[in-house]
């Protein structure tokens, strides 16, 4: 069960964004919150919800290709969310004023289903959206509706009349809080006086207090001479998800001989540990760092195929020689660039899109792995 492995029961170094969340939550608002993919976003979301009592619904719009592909992930959230027998009897009673049927069975999980066309697709989505306000009023509990990659709407909402109408209710309902997680600030939030929260990198300081008594628990400690922590830290760049799986697969490598020994399935933690060196090298680092991104090297083949030329480029660049000036002339110069507009959308693009950290964090790869990965493929 290495999954759960380094899942931390408290959150890493996030404390003061938790207690604002919190706040917030605990007044029935709303909040935009912003921040690169792997860094923690939902795992701060869960906890804040979990410690005010507050139901949470989760939909990725980076699934959403549709309204009708919108409209089923969030009514198949609300089934996840509200799941009691006692629950269902309210959804069931609702559906009988819907346009819609609540389908259950001993072998399947209940199911909202419906066969409309697009106007009334509309009307649909305007009573989905209702009801958590409804289970939220009979319960007599919060609920917090968690809209992940918020901009992606745009991608088949194009006049904004649905992103319109999300925006509207996030106004109006008292019981729900809307989340909204983008990887940039949205003009728009401003305007609507939401609460914005954006997630900044890890220090380095937080990272090594965490992963040091991480590796203690695991009966395992970075060698002081080799400057294997050191080299962790600079290759995770503050960033929570992939520090968690560096430190999963130094413990998986460290342990990995251990399947030869007789009896190794049933073998207590003590007893693993008494037969493996607790010290880890720097070698033993920069060799787990290899196999990871030698497994995840498909995804980032696929990545880049899928980015613009210009992008890629930019990329690649700041990867090889990372810097806080990309814009300079002898930047541009050094790697190629282009010039003017060109590398600003690519930058701005890059960002867009979680990859790049903007000018406020120095225009570094916001995806350690990949920056690694590039490097390793360039070089």
């Amino acid at each position: 069960m290495t999954d759960q492995l380094f899942v931390s029961q408290r959150l890493i170094g996030r404390e003061a964004e938790l207690l604002q969340i919190r706040q917030i939550l605990a007044k029935d608002e709303d909040f935009l919150l912003v921040g690169v993919p792997g860094i923690g976003r939902r795992t701060l979301i869960r906890v804040a919800a979990q410690q005010v009592g507050a139901k949470v619904l989760e939909i990725d719009c980076l699934r959403t290709t549709s309204a009708s592909r919108f409209l089923r992930l969030l009514a198949d959230s609300i089934l996840e969310g509200f799941s009691t027998p006692e629950e269902l009897v309210f959804i069931q009673q609702w559906s009988t004023q819907q346009p819609l049927v609540l389908e259950q069975s001993l072998s399947q999980r209940p199911q909202l289903v419906w066969h409309l066309s697009a106007a009334k697709e509309w009307m649909l989505f305007q009573s989905l959206l209702a009801l958590p306000q409804s289970m939220a009023e009979w319960l007599g509990c919060r609920v917090v509706i968690v809209f992940l990659n918020f901009p992606h709407i745009r991608s088949w909402d194009r006049t904004g009349k649905w992103e319109e109408y999300l925006r509207q209710e996030i106004q109006q309902q008292s019981r729900v809080s809307y989340v909204l997680v983008s990887t940039v600030i949205e003009s728009w939030v401003q305007q609507h006086n939401l609460h914005t929260i954006a997630l900044a990198p890890l220090s380095d300081s937080t990272i090594q207090s965490w992963i040091v008594a991480e590796m203690a628990d695991q009966g395992l400690e970075f060698d002081a001479d080799s400057q294997a922590l050191d080299l962790f830290i600079s290759i995770v760049q503050g960033h929570t998800g992939d520090a968690i799986r560096l430190a999963r697969r130094i413990w998986f490598d460290r342990r990995f001989y251990a399947c030869s020994l007789p009896d190794w399935t049933t073998a207590s933690k003590s007893e693993l540990n008494s037969v493996i060196n607790p010290l880890i090298e720097a070698h033993h680092v920069h060799r787990s760092a290899l196999a990871l991104v030698e497994d995840l090297a498909t995804t980032f083949e696929s990545l880049i195929l899928l980015l613009p030329p210009s992008q890629v480029r930019v990329l690649e660049s700041l990867a090889l020689d990372p810097t806080d000036k990309p814009q300079s002339r002898d930047y541009i110069q050094k790697h190629q660039l282009t010039r003017g507009g060109g590398l600003q959308g690519a930058l701005a693009g890059l960002e867009q899109k979680g990859l790049l950290y903007g000018p406020q964090y120095g225009y570094r790869v916001a995806l350690p792995f990949l920056s690694f990965w590039l490097k390793q493929r360039l070089l």
